[in-house]
């Protein structure tokens, strides 16, 4: 149909048609910016492409931490890996006192914009900058994620959450941060993170070239794949049994079961990548 109507439409009046469809856009952004303070700008899009799913993809992950991770209106919660607030946007109309939020994030202009415009409308909103190093995030940061304490007490939290955080980050890193996330969930709590897992039908699918990059993770860098060697913090994979063993070993509860991911092709997964629901004995 569209070649069709190339045919009969000149090629001025197309890309005059297309710089008057791209100006509508801009402009329709800008009014949903002006009307809607919680709205990021596109150029703080460093997740996702820009603001047009924002707030869609902000609501279905809410749904998500409450009917597959417990999430209760009055947690007090982390996020880990927080971004520019697409989560903690939607949590504004879910969590109340004497729930909280507290998030951290590697990308500092993130947490600029989540403090000017989220805390001073929901006080129990906080976000803290980590100048943590990540070769494709933060690459001229300071500390190193292996090493890195997380700044809260410990058991000062009944829900932890991360999304698309290891899967950007190495072995070392991952083991530091599920010993910290164990650290500060209170006992009873819950923590809810996504993977990329690498099982016996996962292995099948990357080893039959079934599955198209970024998610080929074709490159073994050692306890871990990546889909591209030179900067593999892009896209990390990691074995299901090695993440399990590690959740053992901070003395964390796999809740079963695990929901697999569209990466790999799942019909009626809930996400892109898998997520891993535990609980602190």
């Amino acid at each position: 149909m569209l070649n069709s109507l190339k045919r009969y439409v000149p090629f001025r009046l197309r890309v005059l048609l297309w710089r008057a469809y791209e100006r509508s856009r801009r402009t329709a952004r800008r009014l949903r910016h002006a009307f809607d303070p919680l709205m990021p700008p596109d150029d703080l899009m460093f997740v996702g492409s820009d603001s047009s799913n924002f707030k869609q993809v902000g609501e279905k992950w809410r749904g998500t931490l409450v009917n597959v991770g417990g999430l209760r209106p009055h947690d007090r919660v982390l996020e880990v890996g927080c971004g520019v607030g697409r989560m903690a946007v939607p949590l504004t109309r879910y969590l109340s006192p004497p729930g909280s939020y507290d998030g951290f994030e590697i990308v500092r202009e993130g947490v600029e914009w989540s403090r000017r415009k989220v805390t001073p409308r929901f006080a129990h909103f906080r976000f803290l900058h980590a100048d943590i190093y990540n070769k494709y995030y933060n690459p001229g940061g300071r500390l190193a994620a292996s090493e890195y304490k997380f700044p809260y007490p410990d058991q000062s939290f009944d829900f932890v959450f991360l999304t698309s955080v290891f899967t950007h980050m190495l072995p070392a890193d991952v083991e530091n941060y599920l010993g910290e996330i164990a650290r500060v969930m209170r006992p009873g709590g819950s923590c809810l993170i996504t993977y990329f897992l690498l099982h016996e039908e996962a292995l099948r699918l990357v080893a039959a070239g079934e599955v198209a990059a970024p998610y080929d993770f074709r490159h073994d860098i050692g306890g871990c794949r990546a889909s591209d060697a030179t900067t593999p913090e892009g896209a990390v994979a990691y074995f299901e049994e090695d993440v399990r063993r590690m959740y053992e070993k901070v003395g964390l509860e796999v809740s079963e079961p695990v929901h697999y991911g569209a990466w790999i092709g799942h019909r009626g997964a809930l996400h892109t990548q898998d997520i891993v629901v535990a609980r602190k004995p």
